[in-house]
């Protein structure tokens, strides 16, 4: 809206259209890393959710860059306009040109001025989106902790069912063993006991 209502000169517009090209450049360079980042997450979830965001911020991008442009169109009319009725009055005296100069130059200062509070808005609503960027650069490194402390847990789990396995195994084994040793014994005993008793046989 200060865009599209400024009433120039145009080195003012330029200056200003200047600083807002630089923060749409940040700001692409901001979310091309978001995408990145997506990109490298290994749960599926996780880079589907930092992929939407980086849509999100991109069709947010899109949409000001289409109203700025329009803006400016509107802009640089307004000022051709603003030129042609200042020729036009150019015929007036000298003391109507020298107030004419006087307004102009206080415009200036307020346009400057104006300009100078939209540039530091510019500069805080980049900041804020670094500081959301890394915010979610924070939770993701967070989530890739965790999920890797949640593979180390599982590899130990595994390890010890492994183990608790052989155990088992173990186990049936010793059993079988005491069950074979307790069979001959009785077998040795039985045949003892038949040779004493029963010799004849």
């Amino acid at each position: 809206q200060d865009i599209r209502d400024c009433p120039g000169p145009l080195s003012a517009l330029t200056e200003l259209n200047a600083a807002v090209k630089e923060k749409f450049r940040h700001l692409r360079g901001r979310i091309q890393e978001l995408e990145q980042m997506a990109k490298e997450q290994d749960k599926e979830s996780e880079k589907q959710a930092l992929l939407r965001e980086v849509d999100n911020h991109k069709k947010q991008m899109l949409s000001n860059q289409a109203a700025w442009r329009k803006a400016n169109l509107a802009c640089k009319i307004a000022i051709d306009n603003s030129e042609k009725d200042q020729l036009l009055q150019g015929r007036d005296s000298l003391r109507q040109r020298k107030t004419t100069k006087e307004s102009l130059a206080e415009s200036a200062s307020n346009i400057t001025e104006s300009l100078m509070g939209i540039s530091r808005m510019m500069s805080q609503q980049v900041q804020q989106s670094e500081e959301t960027v890394q915010t979610l650069a924070n939770s993701s490194r967070t989530i890739l902790e965790a999920n890797e402390e949640f593979k180390s847990m599982s590899g130990t789990i595994q390890l010890g069912r492994k183990l608790i396995t052989k155990y088992n195994r173990r186990e049936l084994t010793d059993k079988l063993l005491i069950f074979l040793a307790l069979a001959l014994f009785l077998a040795t005993v039985l045949y003892i006991l038949k040779k004493r008793l029963f010799p004849f046989l």
